[in-house]
């Protein structure tokens, strides 16, 4: 499936917030892939009226997007903690489709509550909770793609990891620790794929310092926006922050036979942040 033979392709895109990853999944439908949209309902444990209002809310925008991308794609809800939503949305691409050749893992959190995230302070209950749907979901989507993907022996799975899965992140110890393991599973999955004689492939993706809403409580309103925006970005080498496109494109290239050589491979979006230092070697503390 060339990046311009992609039609006919179907897709499976696990989303955490539509609006910070859309535009990933409309360059790759604008490739010619069919695909679904599953959803992370944010069901909180405490079944109130809040949380029910909320799962009403995030189905409705996951339908609104799903038309909106015209009639390749569908919206199916999943909770990616959950085994049996996994099967169920795995088999409603199957029965649509008949195959599933993509798989974006791409559901995650980046803390479960307001509390500490650091090593010192976070419960037990947040880490657990930020692993269940960040590493959890991984790990299920992985297991039942493959079970999808071999009767065709081949397809691309893609699982959205941090620069935070690679570097220490003292306030955010659940969140590091979480995209530190889909890192190292993404390896796994891609070595036992290539042991079976599946030409299914395993990559993962390590965005950074990408400009998406999460940005917005930290960058505020107002004059001190772009100074804070100016900040932040100065702390990248090439002085900017990346696009959601630019995402879009490793994507691509990903779900494509373009990478038809390219698994258990790890790809950087991040201007340069993880290469190294950039300061003069007169400035080295």
């Amino acid at each position: 499936m060339g990046r311009s033979e992609i039609v006919g392709g179907a897709m499976l895109a696990a989303l955490g917030a539509w609006e910070i990853v859309g535009v990933v999944f409309v360059a790759i439908l604008a490739a010619g892939l069919t695909f679904t949209l599953v959803r992370l309902l944010d069901r909180l444990r405490r079944k109130d009226a809040e949380s029910e209002a909320r799962e009403i809310i995030h189905r409705a925008e996951g339908e609104a997007a799903a038309r909106s991308l015209g009639a390749r794609a569908r919206f199916h809800p999943l909770d990616v903690r959950d085994e049996s939503q996994w099967q169920a949305a795995i088999d409603a691409m199957l029965a649509w489709r008949g195959r599933l050749d993509v798989l974006v893992n791409n559901a995650g959190v980046f803390r479960f509550s307001s509390e500490p995230q650091d090593p010192e302070h976070t419960s037990l209950e947040s880490w657990r909770a930020i692993h269940q749907i960040n590493l959890d979901g991984v790990f299920l989507g992985c297991k039942h793609a493959i079970r999808a993907m071999r009767p065709r022996r081949a397809g691309s799975i893609i699982n959205m990891s941090s620069r935070s899965g690679v570097i220490g992140v003292p306030r955010a110890v659940g969140y590091a620790s979480s995209k530190a393991a889909i890192r190292n599973h993404t390896k796994s999955v891609a070595l036992y794929c290539a042991e079976e004689g599946l030409n299914i492939r395993c990559n993962s993706i390590q965005p950074a310092a990408i400009l998406t809403p999460m940005w917005e409580p930290v960058l505020g309103q107002g004059a001190e926006r772009e100074k804070r925006l100016r900040a932040y970005a100065a702390s990248t080498p090439l002085k900017r922050f990346g696009t959601i496109e630019e995402v879009a494109a490793v994507a691509v290239y990903l779900a494509a036979d373009e990478s038809a050589f390219t698994t258990g491979a790890e790809l950087n979006i991040d201007g340069g942040m993880l290469a190294g230092e950039t300061e003069a070697p007169g400035s080295v503390r």
